[in-house]
């Protein structure tokens, strides 16, 4: 499980939503739950795009791709 620093503001009626670790993922929401899932969403698909985007990048080259574990 990974964990990213979520940010709400409000703005008017709605709540904006974003991860500071990755840019890129960034919601809206009428409430606050609704951004908080909303959030969830967008990071999963960001992550999910740019691991495609780098298989791609590196089809047919001599690169490896392993797993990374961080402890902040």
């Amino acid at each position: 499980m990974n964990k990213f620093t979520a940010v709400f503001e409000r703005d008017g009626d709605w709540w904006i939503g974003y991860v500071e670790e990755l840019p890129g993922a960034n919601t809206q929401g009428r409430t606050l739950e609704e951004a908080r899932e909303n959030l969830k969403e967008a990071v999963a698909l960001v992550i999910e795009a740019n691991r495609e985007l780098t298989r791609i990048e590196v089809m047919g080259k001599d690169a490896i791709r392993e797993e990374l574990l961080v402890a902040a």
